[in-house]
């Protein structure tokens, strides 16, 4: 089996997480953190928003099984990528939409979306999702990973997670895991 790897920020990793551990073809997510400074973030360092990272997956697929354009779908659909530095009530640099690719050809891929996207009529504001090469990852805690299957009546669970899973299982119902 041949595995690639992206990393996503789309807001709160807790949300990333879930959306795409719900494809097919996704063989792990991880949360985490990318794109900033000093070696081994914490949650709490992270969300104090001066060390410049923001909240990740990497998600580890089988192109064989899902496309990486298909995973450029479910990203942009799943979160607002016009907002400098915001999703909804969560505010700051560590909430930025952002894509750490892995290969010149999904930067390429990536680069092409954005463009569609940003000529689509149907567009609320121009994308400001950053695309970076991956540098350092570093994982999350233990507690924020399977957060939503962990929590699942917790109420950010219910009141924002739960939406985007139903908004991307009721328009993509090709790519959802049996």
């Amino acid at each position: 089996m041949t595995k690639e790897t992206v990393v996503f920020g789309g807001g709160c990793f807790w949300c990333t997480e879930a959306v795409f551990k719900s494809l097919k073809g996704i063989t792990s997510t991880v949360p985490g953190y990318a794109g900033g400074t000093g070696a081994n973030p914490t949650y709490e360092k992270v969300c104090g928003g001066k060390t410049g990272y923001a909240e990740v997956v990497r998600v580890t697929y089988d192109p064989d099984k899902i496309s990486f354009r298909d995973l450029l779908t479910i990203f942009f659909a799943s979160h607002d990528p016009t907002p400098l530095n915001r999703q909804g009530n969560d505010i700051g640099t560590q909430y930025r939409s952002i894509i750490f690719y892995t290969s010149q050809k999904q930067k390429e891929e990536a680069e092409k979306f954005i463009t569609e996207l940003n000529e689509d009529s149907e567009m609320d504001g121009q994308v400001v999702t950053e695309l970076k090469p991956l540098d350092d990852f570093y994982e999350a805690e233990i507690e924020h990973r399977d957060y939503f299957i962990k929590n699942p009546d917790q109420a950010y669970c219910q009141l924002v997670i739960n939406p985007k899973l139903d908004k991307i299982k009721t328009r993509y119902t090709e790519l959802i895991n049996a």
